[in-house]
């Protein structure tokens, strides 16, 4: 018995960590229903929240309700509401306290504005801090938009990781020739995007080298996001390098209202594929096991060079 129970215990070690992410945890009710239905019923280990939207205290109460979720911070800078008032953010913020729904305006206006850049950075500690109120724990970082892998947000983001001790970031790259494999369509705007972040990624990537941060090799949704569907993800999972990965998807209920389906069309769609049995079945036939980013920081301490 004890030599069966040791060798699933190498087998399941030998697993290749595989994080699932649900991305703008506390938009609205139907994305978290969403997420901890996708949770709860199939794949999903991980969520992102939107610490300053509309249904983020719904969000942290169902976090708290199911612990296994993991909860990391996703930073809003663009598309989204202020932490701080815009009497505070005159320069990035409207009066309505948002942002601007452009993520290349809010990047330009960012890298060469110094009152934007003044005011940024005292918006990403309020957020920072707003998430340490809740009293979740804190699983990782990562943006809305990954506008977080912008030059001058980034380097400070990993000043603010480092001082709040959450060393775990998401860094997306392009991933052009696996996505391109599986779905063509919006072929020009996909070239554009994949060589912009490809740029952006590895920019970032050598910014943490040395410093500790531990993140999955390779992060997939970039070139499909809002169409994680079924079929996608079981071509995925067939042609994903076998290294530490992270899946993120943008999940939104069933029942979800026809505004929040104008906004997230193919919402449902994402939910219905993360809990598919195919999927779980999937995973494992792959050779990889459910993870989040605090499982991958435990396995980088066992392994010190997994580490950034």
């Amino acid at each position: 018995m004890s030599i069966r129970t040791n060798s699933n215990a190498a087998r399941q070690q030998s697993k290749i960590p595989l994080i699932l992410n649900g991305d703008d945890f506390g938009y609205s009710a139907a994305v978290n229903r969403a997420i901890i239905q996708a949770h709860r019923e199939g794949v999903l280990t991980s969520a992102s929240l939107m610490i300053n939207e509309a249904a983020a205290d719904d969000a942290v109460a169902l976090a708290k309700a199911n612990p296994g979720l993991a909860v990391g911070l996703h930073l809003v800078l663009v598309l989204g509401k202020a932490a701080l008032p815009h009497a505070e953010l005159p320069t990035i913020t409207d009066s309505q306290n948002r942002f601007t729904d452009s993520s290349f305006q809010a990047g330009i206006k960012y890298y060469f504005s110094p009152a934007a850049r003044r005011e940024l950075r005292r918006e990403m500690r309020a957020q920072f801090e707003r998430f340490v109120k809740t009293g979740l724990d804190f699983s990782h970082v990562d943006g809305h938009t990954h506008l977080h892998q912008h030059p001058v947000i980034f380097e400070e983001l990993i000043r603010l990781c480092e001082e709040f001790n959450v060393r775990r970031i998401r860094v997306v790259k392009g991933e052009m020739r696996l996505s391109l494999k599986l779905d063509r369509t919006h072929l020009p705007i996909k070239l554009v995007w994949g060589t912009v972040f490809n740029l952006l990624g590895r920019w970032c990537e050598r910014q943490l080298e040395g410093r500790g941060f531990v993140q999955p090799q390779k992060v997939y949704g970039l070139l499909q996001s809002g169409d994680m569907n079924e079929n996608y993800l079981l071509g995925l999972l067939e042609r994903m390098p076998k290294v530490s990965s992270e899946i993120y998807a943008h999940p939104l209920a069933f029942d979800a209202d026809e505004s929040a389906k104008r906004e997230n069309p193919d919402g449902a769609r994402e939910l219905q594929a993360l809990t598919s049995p195919k999927l779980r079945q999937a995973i494992g036939a792959a050779g990889f096991s459910l993870a989040t980013y605090e499982s991958l920081a435990q396995s980088a301490n066992r392994n010190p060079q997994s580490a950034l």
